[in-house]
């Protein structure tokens, strides 16, 4: 399962998020120049078990190193494709996470749910000596928390069937627990020196879900209120996924469209895409300035065929973010 989207919006530019991607991109630039087989860098700066528990490897390493491992495995990845798969699931989940954290919360779950899935790999695994690398982990944390945070978003999936890609909307709670779920067999099932730690994904996804509910207990400090003033989102994305509903024997659709305050005082155009099975097309819609929090939108034609060839129509309520 390939995620596309989801379809929960985030009020804040995840800035945080951008700038884990970058840096991740900046190391794994380097990692090419460096040469991927080179086995002494991923040595001396992935999470080696062995490091800490056999003498005659913890020796070749200093203290130093020992403890600096612990965080730079988690923004070293072994190949092209490891790297691309772990940015885009950070890229899908991590800005809604973000968004419920606040910035500097989100870095500090972030790097700490990084620590605990290395950790949890390193006591089920404390004699191995193979280098375990990746932001996998990390990223599980970040779909743990997802998965408690936003169970009925849908996530717009590819679920390829044999060479025809399905495009199919699944919610979260559901994608999300097969995630989970085949992590679990494939730990179940591997050794230690499989190459893919999958107890390390399943301690970052714990982890995600118990920094969850210790969020809840912690104070507020105040300086996610004072970041979100520079990092508010002044726009919502262009392109929006609409879900319709509506009762068996009407034709007419409803469903929500979101902009923010400025959008709704100015004016703006969305391209919004609404399921309808295999099929899935593309409209375009014009908010006109000055709309309400609540405005109905009509659009003709729109909605469910019926078998009497009546065709009904779409209504789009207007959803203002950070209305002002």
């Amino acid at each position: 399962m390939i995620p596309i989207r989801d379809n929960q919006p985030s009020n804040c530019i995840p800035v945080v998020t951008y700038i884990l991607m970058g840096i991740n991109l900046l190391i794994f630039v380097l990692q090419i120049q460096i040469g991927f087989n080179n086995e002494v860098f991923f040595y001396s700066y992935g999470l080696v078990p062995a490091k800490y528990t056999v003498p005659e490897m913890a020796r070749h390493f200093s203290t130093g190193n020992q403890f600096f491992s612990i965080f730079s495995y988690m923004f070293l990845h072994g190949g092209f494709l490891h790297f691309i798969g772990n940015m885009w699931f950070l890229y899908i989940f991590g800005d809604n996470v973000e968004d419920h954290f606040g910035a500097l919360r989100f870095l500090g779950f972030y790097l700490i749910c990084g620590i605990i899935s290395g950790l949890f790999h390193f006591i089920l695994n404390p004699v191995s000596m193979v280098p375990t690398i990746g932001a996998s982990g990390a990223i599980a944390g970040v779909m743990g928390a997802y998965f408690l945070l936003y169970p009925k978003s849908r996530i717009l999936t590819i679920i390829p069937i044999i060479i025809f890609p399905w495009f199919v909307e699944i919610p979260a709670f559901i994608f999300l627990g097969i995630w989970f779920f085949i992590q679990f067999i494939n730990a179940a099932g591997s050794s230690a020196g499989s190459g893919i730690a999958w107890w390390a994904h399943i301690g970052g996804f714990v982890a995600g879900l118990a920094m969850v509910k210790l969020n809840k207990n912690l104070p507020q400090t105040g300086s996610k209120e004072k970041i979100r003033q520079f990092t508010t989102k002044k726009h919502t994305p262009r392109l929006q996924m609409i879900v319709a509903s509506g009762s068996p024997d009407n034709p007419d659709l409803y469903g929500n469209i979101n902009i923010t305050s400025i959008e709704a005082i100015a004016g703006t155009n969305k391209m919004v895409t609404i399921p309808w099975g295999f099929y899935k097309p593309l409209y375009r819609v014009k908010i006109p300035p000055g709309v309400k929090q609540g405005t109905r939108l009509k659009l003709s034609g729109m909605g469910k065929s019926m078998q009497n060839g009546i065709k009904g129509d779409m209504y789009l309520v207007v959803n203002v973010k950070n209305a002002i």
